[in-house]
């Protein structure tokens, strides 16, 4: 009976031995499933968008919000280099200009890629930037004085300009800049040149590339195979978020990284949090209202009409009442941060007496317009109802018409409006990137030209401007400018917004830039 007790004692041992070899085991294969787990996290950033984009090809989209999704999808000649508006290498390593400006000879780097395999050769960057000069959408205006272009062998491109046009180096570094591959021409219909295509997906050689788009709900980028850059993030997540509540609570839940959408009223609220970051930077993107001066109403057709409007504005308090003081009172059209900037230039304030005696002056009465705005940005519902307010006390009766981005980008773009709420950052630091769009007539609709203004003599300056290369020259053209349509008055401009960006602290590398707002230097970014 002993030697049968000490059988079974025996089994009894061997077989809690087995159960604790097996516990202590399974601690082992959760751990391996966390860091399974960590590593994605680690490898995969995902930022909330407040409304989905538009076309992301980029020979025909003006609109910053897609440009976040096409610029780490594509590369360029040239690239803004950091947080300045100085000029890198990108696919050509060097280049020279012509004394006279008009010939750019760019040599390229060997080894580029496009996603589909193809090489990045100089008849690419050649067939990419005639494919833009064919569509002659909005971006083929920024290269406009390009007569040819050129390819001497695999490694060399050359552009010749009509003119001499001395931001041409900066345009390049811009979103229109971008390289498409030439096997886009595969998918064209109907001479379309593949911009059906396009629309919906990338064909770049950046270290990303379209991986999936659900309309309304996300876009998804991941790793282009061929690119000579490695990320750290492999997956990138545009999440659409509409709203701004569920964001700051996916935020402080660590379900996103970043958050683009939430109001400067809520950034209190997320300043408290302990796993956010707020990044506040300097930006140069102007909030204003487009005044069509020559499509809608024909009351806003006089200029002391639109000036009355101007000086309706309660500039202070619509800062503080929409961006709860986040941003700078406008002084003038070319930005504080880009040269030419000039607060000497004709100021309007919040004057109710001048503003009625310039509408009786103008003969007006019992004045109605209409003011056009979309969910592409999260202030604009109370920027338009605090518009309303200030008009009112003028005698203006404003009413609101909220509609889809999409819709609204259409109707402006047909001139279907008489006020509308608009946003614009500059894409090279020059003051042709906002004057030469916004007043130049060849510019009309979504190409920047967007109150439908139209004045002789300013469209001779802006060219003198434009092909000028004496700087001295130019600043004092812009002046000039700045006075007369100032005085003209086809926008309202209201401010120069604060950059505020809340992110995750485990998010490493952002750099802003604020040439390329709203842009990611994905590449250069971590965990």
């Amino acid at each position: 009976m002993r030697k049968i007790s000490s059988f079974f004692l025996v089994i009894c041992l061997m077989l809690i031995a087995t159960a604790c070899a097996q516990n202590a085991n399974a601690p082992s294969k959760k751990a391996g499933s966390n860091t399974s787990s960590s590593n994605t996290a680690k490898n995969k950033l995902t930022v909330a968008i407040p409304a989905d984009v538009g076309t992301i090809d980029p020979a025909v989209t003006m609109d910053n919000s897609s440009w976040k999704i096409i610029y780490p999808t594509y590369e360029r000649l040239v690239d803004y280099d950091g947080a300045t508006t100085n000029i890198k290498p990108g696919l050509a390593k060097k280049w020279t200009v012509s004394k006279d400006g008009k010939t750019w000879t760019f040599t390229l780097e060997k080894g580029h890629k496009f996603a589909d395999g193809t090489a990045v050769d100089a008849q690419a960057v050649k067939a990419s930037f005639e494919r833009t000069l064919k569509i002659k959408n909005g971006p083929a205006g920024i290269f406009s004085m390009v007569s040819n272009i050129t390819a001497k062998n695999p490694t060399t491109v050359t552009f010749t300009l009509s003119e001499n046009f001395p931001p041409f180096l900066s345009t390049l570094a811009t979103n229109y800049g971008n390289i498409v591959s030439p096997k886009v021409m595969e998918y064209e219909k109907n001479g379309d040149l593949g911009q059906n295509y396009l629309a919906n997906h990338t064909m770049g050689s950046g270290p990303y590339q379209l991986e999936s788009w659900k309309k309304g709900d996300s876009i998804k980028l991941g790793l282009n195979p061929n690119s000579k850059v490695k990320p750290a993030f492999k997956t990138v997540v545009f999440k659409i978020v509409g709203d701004s509540s569920v964001q700051r609570l996916k935020l402080e839940k660590g379900e996103i990284d970043i958050a683009e959408g939430i109001p400067v009223d809520q950034i209190k609220d997320v300043k408290s949090f302990s796993n956010v970051q707020l990044i506040q930077k300097p930006s140069l993107m102007t909030d204003y209202v487009y005044i069509n001066t020559s499509k809608s109403n024909p009351v806003l057709q006089n200029k002391k009409v639109r000036q009355a409007l101007n000086e309706g504005i309660d500039y202070d308090a619509l800062i503080d009442a929409v961006q709860l003081g986040y941003a700078t009172k406008t002084h003038g059209p070319v930005p504080e941060g880009v040269w030419g900037h000039d607060n000497s230039v004709k100021q309007y304030k919040h004057n109710i007496k001048e503003a009625k005696a310039m509408l009786k002056e103008a003969g007006v009465k019992n004045l109605s317009l209409d003011l056009l705005y979309s969910d592409n940005k999260t202030w604009w519902k109370t920027e338009a109802l605090t518009i309303q307010s200030n008009l009112a006390d003028i005698g203006v009766k404003v009413k609101l018409k909220s509609v889809a981005y999409a819709t609204s980008r259409d109707m402006i773009d047909k001139g279907d409006f008489d006020l509308a709420l608009g946003v614009w950052s500059p894409d090279f630091g020059d003051p042709y990137g906002i004057m030469n769009y916004w007043y130049d007539s060849k510019n009309f609709g979504l190409a920047g030209n967007r109150a439908f203004y139209k004045n002789s003599k300013v469209d001779q300056l802006l060219q003198e401007a434009a092909t000028n290369n004496n700087k001295k020259k130019r600043t004092a053209l812009y002046k000039q400018i700045q006075d007369i349509v100032m005085d003209d008055a086809p926008y309202i401009l209201l401010y120069q917004k604060n950059y505020i960006l809340p992110i995750n602290k485990s998010v490493k590398g952002f750099v802003y830039n604020p040439m390329l707002d709203g842009i990611y230097n994905l590449a250069e970014m971590s965990k």
